[in-house]
């Protein structure tokens, strides 16, 4: 056995080499940009503006269905970018010829690794315009840099005119969205960015908090008035707080994947369950931090109070509750529980 641990431990170091090896090839192989000749900077510029295109359109096809005013701006924009790319090929053609080298952002050092946010669904319309907004500055950066490298008086000239309309990128888009994002679109997307919200962060925090605040009452409460010891009811009430969080967590995680409910990614709302439910038991735990008994249950019971008053407001903000339903409701819960805990201590 330990001989097989050694020629693992061995393939594993093997492995590391033979990784840091091809990073360290490509990095020699990447030309800097300074080097680059006219040639390969017009080239390049091709490669980007086709690359820009394709995002935007898979933007545009991620962004369809639940923003369809904003998917119709990136189309233009699309369009815009294959306009580009147009007249980027027909000035190599004339100055160069027919053949265009192949040579992209990762051959060439400085240009920052994208994520592949164009890849996620469902697409976050915030991240969207966010990575649409840095390929811009982006964009036009490397034609501000590229007229620096370039004699001859057509290409600077066209270069010049792309970095002008990159600037003008934004004012594109506002004009765009006057024209597509009219009222009645804009109140659908917005309205459909609130459901979202509810969907995935609202509704897994909300069933958090409850859970939290309510179910770890009885266990509190019952080691409290059993022990009448601060101390004994804190570290209860942290174990069932904490417990209860990371049993939420996965519950919430392996609910379901998002990908039909539109709910968002399972660890995304996994976190946000876990620690709501967490909150939610701490809040009445660390009253016990006080070591007088009366005095740190008088303080809990009223942070019990105010846990209950922010579900209920919670539901009437957020769930379209009434107010006085939602109260009715949690209190109902909570003093059951709360109850429960008070007589099975007391036995």
């Amino acid at each position: 056995m330990q001989e097989l641990a050694e020629v693992n431990r061995a393939l594993g170091d093997v492995r590391v080499a033979l990784c840091r090896e091809r990073v360290q090839k490509w990095t020699l192989m990447a030309k800097r940009f300074r080097d680059l000749s006219e040639q390969e900077i017009l080239a390049l510029a091709i490669t980007l503006e086709e690359e820009d295109g394709r995002i935007y359109s898979d933007f545009a096809e991620g962004l369809r269905e639940t923003y369809p005013a904003t998917a119709r701006i990136l189309d233009a924009m699309r369009a815009e970018e294959a306009q580009h790319r147009n007249r980027l090929i027909e000035i190599h053609r004339q100055r160069f010829g027919e053949h265009i080298p192949l040579i992209r952002r990762q051959d060439v050092k400085g240009f920052v690794e994208r994520r592949p946010v164009w890849l996620v669904r469902p697409l976050g319309i915030t991240a969207v315009r966010k990575q649409v907004e840095i390929m811009e500055l982006e964009t036009r950066r490397f034609y501000e840099r590229a007229i620096e490298r370039v004699s001859d008086a057509s290409i600077r000239k066209l270069l010049g005119d792309l970095a002008e309309v990159e600037r003008e990128h934004y004012t594109l888009a506002e004009s765009l969205e006057d024209k597509y994002l009219t009222p009645q679109a804009r109140k659908g997307e917005e309205a459909t960015q609130h459901r979202r919200f509810l969907l995935q962060v609202v509704q897994p925090g909300l069933a958090g908090l409850m859970d939290g605040s309510v179910s770890t009452l009885a266990p509190l409460f019952a080691a409290a008035f059993a022990t009448h010891q601060s101390r004994d009811a804190l570290l209860v009430g942290l174990a069932a707080s904490i417990g209860a969080g990371i049993s939420m967590a996965f519950a919430e995680a392996l609910s379901d994947d998002g990908s039909l409910t539109g709910r968002g990614y399972p660890w995304f709302r996994a976190m946000v369950t876990g620690l709501m439910t967490t909150a939610g038991g701490l809040g009445h735990t660390l009253p016990f931090l006080i070591p007088d008994f009366r005095i740190a249950v008088t303080a809990a019971v009223a942070v019990v109070a105010v846990e209950l008053a922010a579900i209920s407001y919670t539901r009437h903000r957020y769930i379209d509750t009434p107010f006085l339903s939602a109260a009715f409701q949690v209190v109902v819960g909570g003093v059951v529980v709360f109850v429960s805990g008070i007589l099975i201590g007391s036995a």
